[in-house]
């Protein structure tokens, strides 16, 4: 009778540690919390009598290694692992290849966890790379901005009395920023891209806005079609002779 109360409480003990190994491998099998310290110890040391204390050498009425590991890595459903629960709570061959196939995917999760979070931070940096890449690309080929504030000629002057090196601005330019000289009015405006003898190419209108003590006068051109060279840029209001400014197109 006392071995009986013995096992009994073995069992019930051991029941209880094989239910918070199932609670750490995702199935829970009681809602009570373990939060007692004491208890927590004492679990501990059932836990390791768990291992040793019933010993299967032949390991008869085991589930097989692929159910363990299922059941270990939440792959098993309750209901399926529910037959294989007393055997596995009084078996501890059992016992240890659950608590190391559980363990096992522990690393596992841990490891995945690690590369997703390397990953999302490399494809933020990549993905910014490639942003800023994208935008200084663009600014660089379809805008071409040109300073003529330090650029004042006379209406009419040829581009060889401006005594300044040509501007550049290249084929692949979509859109046209001009920082007009110091003095100059909003309003309307007519751009040109004009030879030496003063015919005119290509014409483009815009309207120039004050913006931080800068007159800029902003036109949409397509120089695709222009053959590289050196010609003349001409701005005007409506009405007016065309002020030129040297430019080189490449």
């Amino acid at each position: 009778m006392k071995c009986q109360c013995v096992v009994r409480l073995s069992f019930s003990y051991t029941w209880a540690v094989f239910q918070i190994e199932l609670i750490a491998s995702g199935l829970s099998l009681s809602t009570e919390s373990q939060s007692n310290a004491a208890d927590k110890r004492l679990l501990d040391i059932l836990r390791q009598g768990l291992a040793t204390e019933f010993p299967n050498p032949e390991r008869i009425g085991c589930p097989g290694t692929a159910l363990l590991q299922g059941i270990a890595q939440g792959n098993v459903s309750l209901i399926e692992a529910e037959p294989w629960l007393d055997h596995l709570g009084s078996c501890s061959p059992c016992f240890q290849e659950f608590k190391e196939f559980r363990r096992q995917s522990a690393m596992q999760r841990r490891r995945v966890l690690t590369w997703v979070a390397t990953a999302a931070v490399l494809l933020v940096a990549v993905g910014g790379w490639f942003l800023v890449r994208g935008r200084h690309s663009v600014e660089t080929t379809d805008t071409a901005v040109l300073d003529l504030r330090e650029r004042s000629v006379a209406r009419g002057q040829g581009q060889s009395e401006t005594g300044h090196a040509p501007l550049e601005i290249p084929r692949t330019a979509k859109h046209l920023i001009l920082d007009l000289p110091i003095g100059s009015k909003e309003g309307p405006y007519e751009v040109g891209l004009l030879t030496e003898t003063g015919d005119q190419i290509l014409r483009a209108t815009g309207i120039a806005q004050l913006h931080d003590h800068i007159t800029d006068l902003r036109v949409d051109i397509d120089l695709s079609q222009v053959r590289a060279g050196a010609y003349s840029l001409g701005v005007r209001q409506p009405g007016l002779e065309w002020t030129r400014y040297p430019i080189r197109v490449f």
